[in-house]
């Protein structure tokens, strides 16, 4: 065969979905996708171990979000005055995790009737939220909080708003019950965290995956 009748004969096969061989190629796997959710209950340490342990979630990061300021740091949101509120961002595989199910542990690993804190912490750079990404989990996160409304007789305080920017917060925060567990246990421990979400939520508490 000469080299013009082999350059045709690729042609063709390429056309076809062939290889050079004849086989039919098989196509490109799509890469997975993924999806970010963002909810704040208090201080961040201690909101990253109940989804990190779940099935799906890729990745959790500590930071802070809903203010009306430009780069925030631990110090200056601690103020107050940024606006912002200690929040973590959950990249997930919806494949393998539903939005739903992160709410329902969200919910079960903060306290919904507390406004402007969270156990022992004080302020707005403490308030618990929901920061929806698109109109799907706007309309999901409003169920889950008619939902949980439904089971409490006290006001939930828990804010929903659609997600603004999202600032990492400074290395040192990121995966702390990992890097220190020995004080993390003794924060949360000493903020009363479990004994609170077991008054509100019983066997719930924690949202432990089932």
């Amino acid at each position: 065969m000469n080299r013009r009748a082999m350059l045709a004969g690729l042609a063709v096969a390429a056309g076809l979905g062939l290889s050079a061989s004849g086989f039919a190629q098989q196509p490109a796997t799509p890469a997975a996708a993924t999806a970010t959710a963002i909810f704040a209950g208090g201080c961040f340490w201690c909101m990253e171990p109940p989804f990190d342990k779940l099935p799906g979630v890729i990745s959790t990061i500590s930071g802070y979000t809903s203010g009306h300021t430009v780069d925030p740091t631990y110090a200056s949101t601690s103020t107050g005055r940024t606006g912002h509120t200690e929040a973590v961002r959950i990249v997930y595989d919806p494949a393998k995790v539903s939005y739903q199910k992160l709410l329902y542990v969200f919910w079960r690993n903060h306290d919904p009737l507390t406004a402007n804190a969270q156990f022992c912490d004080r302020g707005s750079q403490y308030r618990a939220g929901i920061y929806y990404g698109s109109e799907e989990e706007r309309k999901l996160a409003e169920a889950s909080k008619a939902e949980v409304a439904a089971r409490f007789k006290e006001l939930v305080t828990t804010e929903i708003a659609p997600q603004t920017a999202f600032y990492p917060a400074e290395d040192y925060h990121q995966d702390f019950y990992q890097k220190n567990p020995i004080r993390y246990r003794l924060y949360r421990a000493g903020c009363g965290r479990d004994r609170r979400l077991n008054e509100l939520w019983g066997a719930e508490a924690g949202g432990e995956p089932s």
